[in-house]
């Protein structure tokens, strides 16, 4: 892989680990009350990152979640590799009724940014940012699955990944 590839790929996780750590951190869920409710534990799964030059990547990942806060705030963990790349994401989440909002940083690039959005009916919609990124994420959950959607202008067009709880 070129230095070049290599440093696209840096860029693509780095963007679609914040975007899949700050959607997978809201959810409408089960057992608990509050936007969170269900995620408490360790869910697994895979995804793709693609790519505005068309070229795409599959990733694998693992999250660990921790509700707490009578079922209104949220620390998560992130884990996900690629063949070529990995990333270790961290994220602490608050809501109030349906508004969410937190911050998130990954630890190998020393990257972190903030976000803010709405959770219900199952659906979480977030906006995402840090210095030189955007996007707009979709997280949908149906029992004890999950998906996500993250779609930016920039250089990484979109990820898309899909998660089990464990």
């Amino acid at each position: 892989m070129t230095f070049h590839s290599a440093k696209r790929f840096g860029h693509a996780f780095k963007a679609a680990g914040a975007g899949a750590i700050l959607l997978l951190s809201v959810s409408a869920g089960h057992a608990q009350s509050g936007p969170f409710a269900g995620f408490d534990g360790a869910w697994s799964g895979t995804g793709t990152v693609s790519m505005s030059d068309g070229s795409s990547e599959r990733i694998r990942c693992r999250a660990t979640y921790k509700v707490d806060g009578g079922g209104s705030a949220l620390a998560q963990t992130l884990r996900c590799a690629s063949d070529s790349y990995k990333f270790d994401l961290s994220s602490n989440v608050t809501s109030q009724g349906n508004n969410v909002s937190g911050s998130w940083s990954e630890a190998s690039r020393n990257v972190y940014g903030n976000l803010v959005g709405k959770a219900g009916g199952g659906q979480i919609d977030v906006f995402v940012e840090a210095a030189g990124f955007a996007a707009n994420i979709t997280l949908t959950t149906r029992g004890n699955k999950q998906s996500v959607s993250i779609s930016s202008k920039g250089e990484i067009r979109g990820v898309s990944i899909n998660m089990v709880k464990s």
